[in-house]
């Protein structure tokens, strides 16, 4: 007589899903498999007959309608399964990566005994082994526990650490010029100096790209001095004005604020920039002299020690950079200025606008009414 038939019903939801599964061709055979078993079995049918209809056996027809029937679609999923025992206890997996993590040889002030101040991999079995953690283990298994835990001792990433205790507060004080301009006839500029840029001249002409091959660019150049930028990035605007010039001393940057001054007639202005020297009142309170001839309507606010990122102009520096300097070949001094002159020149009148930017912890944009965001 056999097995009586088994009555299943499929919701619509789940017939969907299924016809969903057989049509995909990216879904893995034993699902398709599976979802045709399910859904021949829609109605009362016997195990025998959908075994023929899908031609596979019997038993494999009654395992997968049994495993719907206790989860849904959940069930036609592989269990998870428990596989090899593991070859180290937990302990000494944990043991391997801390001794991955310690700091390197010559970071404690020591002269490193092998004169290398890196750990390969090959030195961390070296390492665990002698220590006893292990009695044999293989570079591959040393590499698997590394990558599982995200540990990747071979890299470096640069880190500055600001130093100010007052990290936060200045912080948040320039975030609330750039987030809100501070009134009608009010100012923010960022400023800050771009020196050292670099007369390159190409020894030979670069190659252009084609197809199968990037532009290539000959790694031989001749010098041909260098040029100092000092500039202010409007935060509200975008706009840009810029000085070019051989130094970058404290008289450069007077000169420059003076023509800050007459560009913003009668206008308080908000000056952002880092902790350099040149940025300070110094012997001769150059500072407060220029201020006091301008009526006091200048304000600076100075970036945290180590910080200098914050300032906006960094930005727009890093886009001077990367469209006008990287590539280029300059056969002179006055080529390069011209060029970074010309590039302001176009960002003013075609691509001037704000900066919309965040860092950890701090969102900046501008234009956001609620400074709260800021904090």
């Amino acid at each position: 007589m056999g097995r009586p038939p088994i009555k299943l019903e499929l919701s619509d939801e789940q017939r969907a899903e299924l016809q969903r599964r057989v049509r995909a061709g990216t879904t893995p055979q034993r699902d398709v498999v599976r979802a045709r078993i399910i859904l021949a079995s829609d109605g009362t049918r016997s195990a025998q007959s959908i075994a023929d209809e899908v031609m596979i056996c019997r038993c494999l027809v009654e395992r997968w309608r049994g495993r719907f029937i206790k989860a849904g679609i959940d069930g036609l999923g592989d269990a998870a399964r428990s596989g090899r025992p593991g070859h180290f206890t937990a302990e000494q997996r944990l043991e391997i990566v801390a001794v991955a993590c310690e700091p390197l040889p010559g970071e404690d002030g020591v002269v490193p005994e092998k004169g290398r101040t890196t750990r390969s991999i090959d030195e961390l079995v070296i390492a665990v082994k002698e220590r006893g953690i292990v009695e044999s283990i293989g570079w591959g298994t040393v590499q698997r526990l590394l990558s599982s835990g995200e540990v990747r001792p071979h890299r470096d990433q640069q880190w500055l650490h600001c130093i100010d205790p007052d990290f936060r507060e200045k912080v948040t004080a320039i975030c609330r010029l750039y987030l809100q301009q501070p009134g009608p006839d009010e100012v923010v500029l960022c400023i800050d100096e771009k020196p050292g840029m670099q007369a390159l001249e190409r020894k030979y002409p670069s190659r252009s790209p084609a197809r199968g091959r990037v532009r290539r660019q000959e790694f031989e150049y001749k010098r041909h001095g260098t040029q100092t930028l000092i500039a202010a990035f409007n935060v509200h605007t975008g706009e840009v004005m810029a000085h070019c010039g051989d130094t970058r001393k404290a008289e450069d940057l007077v000169r420059f604020m003076d023509e800050i001054a007459a560009a913003h007639p009668g206008k308080k202005v908000h000056i952002i920039w880092d902790c350099l020297n040149i940025h300070f009142d110094g012997p001769g309170k150059r500072w407060t002299d220029f201020n006091q001839r301008e009526g006091d309507r200048f304000t600076f606010t100075y970036t945290p020690k180590h910080a200098s990122w914050v300032n906006q102009i960094e930005c727009y520096f890093s886009i001077l950079q990367r469209a006008s300097l990287n590539r280029g070949s300059f056969t002179s001094q006055e080529q390069l200025r011209q060029t970074v002159i010309n590039f302001v020149r176009h960002w003013n009148d075609h691509d001037a606008h704000p900066f919309k930017w965040t860092f950890t912890g701090y969102p900046l944009q501008t234009g956001v009414d609620d400074i709260s965001k800021a904090a």
